[in-house]
C-alpha cells in the first residue's frame, strides 16, 4: 500500500522590477511550494497567497499544513475538494494531486479533468500601473510582443489608454484590468475612451459587489469579471452583466473546478481569459491546460520575475509552450 506524505514551504521570488496595481507595488513575490510523494513519485504545485481574498503565507500554510497532519491515504483530487475551501492553499495540494496522479498512472491530465490537449498558447505582457507617460514608454519598449495588458488605476486611466496607443500604434492589441479602481462615472467616462483607443476588453472595473452597475451602461467594449468570479457558483449572478470571466486556479481552488468552471462557463455563453498571481512556472503549469482553449490568456508570471523555476515552462516571446512531462504533468 502506498503512503503519501505531504510537505510545503514557503519560498520568495524577487521580480524583474516594482510591479503595481490599484492595490499597491510589489518587489517580490512570495510562494507555497507543495510536494506530494509516496517515496518513488513525486506531484509538484504552488500557489500564492493573496491578500485581497483574505489569503497570507501564514494562513494557507496552515490550511496545508493541517491536511497533511491527518492526510488521508486515498487522497484524489475529487475528494480534496471538500477537505479544504476554495483558494490558495487547495490549488497548490490540488496541482500536486494531479501531477501525481499522472506520473503514477500515466495519464494525461488534460484528459481526465475533460479538457482538450494542450497547445501553445499567446499570452499577454503586463505593463505595470504607472503615471500615463511613463505606462506608454514601457508600452512602447514592449509593443513587439503584440498583445499588452494595462494596470490601470482610476484617476487618468483615459489618458492613459490615449498615450499607449500613440505610442504602441494601432497594430499592437492591448486589454487592460482596472483591478476594481472605477467608480460608475469612470465607467461612462471611460467605456467611450476604450473604445475609440481599440481596447480589446476591460477586467474587473468596478468593485466587487457593485456589478450590477454593469447593466446601467452600454457595454461597447467587452467587460471581464475578475475578482467577482472565484467559482461556478458565481456564473448565474455574472450572467446579464459580463461579457467574459477570469478563470484564475488561485481563485478556483485548482485545476480540478477550473476545469468544470471552464466548460459551465462557455455553456453560458462566456468568453474565457485565463489569468494567474505572481509567480514562478509551478504556478502556470495546471494554468496552462485550460489556457489552450481561452480567448485570452495572461500567464506571464514568470516573465516578471529575475529567475524562474528550473526546469519549468518555455517562452518564446509571448508564445507558451504546454509544460513538459518532465516538469509537471
Amino acid at each position: 500500500m502506498r503512503m503519501l506524505k505531504l510537505i510545503s514551504r514557503p519560498e520568495q521570488w524577487e521580480l524583474k522590477e516594482p510591479f503595481t496595481i490599484s492595490r499597491g507595488t510589489r518587489t517580490h513575490v512570495d510562494v507555497i511550494y507543495v510536494e506530494i510523494s509516496d517515496g518513488t513519485h513525486k506531484g509538484i504545485g504552488e500557489t500564492s497567497p493573496t491578500a485581497r481574498y483574505g489569503e497570507s503565507m501564514e494562513s494557507e500554510l496552515e490550511k496545508i499544513q493541517t491536511l497533511a497532519n491527518g492526510l488521508p491515504q486515498d487522497l484524489t483530487p475529487q475528494s480534496l475538494q471538500s477537505l479544504m475551501p476554495n483558494g490558495g492553499a487547495r490549488n497548490a495540494v490540488d496541482a500536486a494531486l494531479w501531477d501525481y496522479v499522472a506520473k503514477t498512472t500515466g495519464k494525461p491530465i488534460w484528459e481526465m479533468v475533460g479538457l482538450s490537449a494542450p497547445k501553445p498558447v499567446e499570452t499577454v505582457y503586463t505593463i505595470s500601473l504607472n503615471t500615463p507617460e511613463k505606462m506608454a514608454k514601457s508600452a512602447k519598449e514592449n509593443s513587439f510582443r503584440g498583445l499588452l495588458k494595462l494596470k490601470f488605476g482610476g484617476n487618468e486611466d483615459d489618458r492613459r489608454a490615449s498615450l499607449v496607443r500613440e505610442a504602441v500604434g494601432e497594430d499592437c492589441r492591448i486589454v487592460l484590468d482596472a483591478n476594481e479602481s472605477w467608480n460608475q462615472d469612470h465607467l461612462k467616462d471611460y467605456l467611450p475612451v476604450m473604445a475609440k483607443n481599440n481596447i480589446l476588453m476591460v477586467e474587473q472595473p468596478l468593485p466587487q459587489g457593485q456589478d450590477e452597475a454593469l447593466g446601467e451602461v452600454e457595454h461597447i467594449v467587452p467587460i471581464c469579471a475578475d475578482e467577482s468570479c472565484h467559482t461556478r457558483a458565481d456564473l448565474r449572478r455574472l450572467k446579464s452583466l459580463y461579457e467574459m470571466v477570469n478563470i484564475k486556479l488561485d481563485k478556483t481552488g485548482g485545476l480540478t473546478e477550473a476545469a468544470l468552471l471552464f466548460n459551465e462557463a462557455q455553456a453560458m455563453g462566456f468568453e474565457i481569459m485565463v489569468g494567474c498571481m505572481l509567480g514562478t512556472s509551478l504556478g502556470m503549469a495546471a494554468s496552462h491546460l485550460v489556457a489552450s482553449q481561452a480567448k485570452f490568456v495572461d500567464l506571464d508570471a514568470p516573465l516578471l520575475i529575475k529567475k524562474d523555476r528550473v526546469p519549468g515552462l518555455t517562452y518564446n516571446g509571448n508564445l507558451v509552450m504546454p509544460p513538459e512531462k518532465e516538469f509537471w504533468g
